[in-house]
């Protein structure tokens, strides 16, 4: 799909390496206007460099490191990007870690709470930030990216895991409380991606992640993973107009048909596809239990 964002702006977080990266340029690529975050000001500074050389004239790539896990961080993030772009109307909450990696009784217990005040206390943040704005305006998109341990267990990354699966309901909550004011709220699982993560998930070893997530990861490395664009190019559609009234909703970019979602808006809007959702034996053709 070739899909402008011209006219645009948005805030991206964890923008300095890996998806974020992909995102921000694709999102450059397209048209938008971009206000970059990260934590680590010279891979942040390099990108946004790097970014501004692709950008047209009058095109503006900004950056302001920051922790999204601090709310005075996140109020000045914000307050900075409608200040520089006052017509932002785009989130994407792409910023996430791993957390520690072990049984849970084992791990060191702040760099638990770490992971999850990034993942999903971080994302809360940033939606508290924007949402105001969005919805004095009567309009929006938010973006969030997502991960395997919001629909799978994930031994040994507890942290991540949990923290995923919550940012998800709060992704479908934020969505129900924004549909009225015509603020999109949307997530992406953009699958194994080869970005530094995977790379510490290999350091770590087999004691620490088990052994057959660590096989798992071998493999991933070995055969390259879930190509970043595809995560991206789904980023670029919830972005944009195409998109439109899609809101609530976990989207595969791998493996979903959205490039086609267009033609089945009716039943997006009335189903609870791409939700997180409890299974109850009838959906597994079982005859007890409700």
């Amino acid at each position: 799909m070739t899909l402008s964002l011209h006219g645009r702006a948005a805030l991206i977080t964890g923008a300095s390496r890996g998806l974020g990266r992909t995102i921000a340029e694709a999102f450059v690529r397209a048209g938008a206007d971009v206000v970059l975050c990260a934590r680590t000001q010279t891979q942040l500074d390099e990108t946004c460099a790097a970014l501004r050389s692709q950008a047209v004239t009058g095109q503006q790539v900004l950056g302001l490191p920051a922790d999204i896990s601090q709310p005075a961080d996140v109020n000045w993030l914000v307050d900075f990007a409608f200040a520089n772009l006052p017509k932002l109307d785009i989130l994407v909450s792409n910023a996430g870690i791993y957390g520690p990696k072990g049984a849970l009784e084992d791990v060191d217990w702040a760099a638990w709470i770490e992971g999850m005040a990034i993942n999903l206390f971080g994302s809360a943040l940033l939606y508290r930030a924007v949402l105001p704005r969005f919805k004095a305006r009567s309009y929006g998109k938010i973006i969030q990216l997502s991960g395997g341990g919001a629909t799978n267990p994930l031994p040994n990354l507890s942290a991540y895991a949990v923290s995923k699966a919550a940012v998800i309901r709060l992704m479908e909550t934020v969505a129900e409380e924004a549909r009225a004011f015509h603020v999109d709220v949307n997530a992406i699982a953009p699958g194994a991606l080869n970005t530094g993560m995977l790379e510490e998930v290999l350091a770590a070893g087999p004691e620490k992640v088990g052994a057959a997530f660590y096989q798992r990861a071998l493999r991933q490395k070995q055969e390259g993973g879930a190509p970043l664009q595809k995560g991206a190019d789904l980023a670029v559609y919830l972005a944009s107009a195409a998109s439109d009234g899609l809101t609530g909703k976990l989207i595969s970019a791998v493996w979903d048909p959205w490039p086609t979602f267009a033609e089945h808006k009716q039943d997006l809007d009335k189903t609870d596809v791409y939700t997180l959702r409890r299974i109850v034996p009838a959906d597994r053709g079982l005859d007890w239990g409700g």
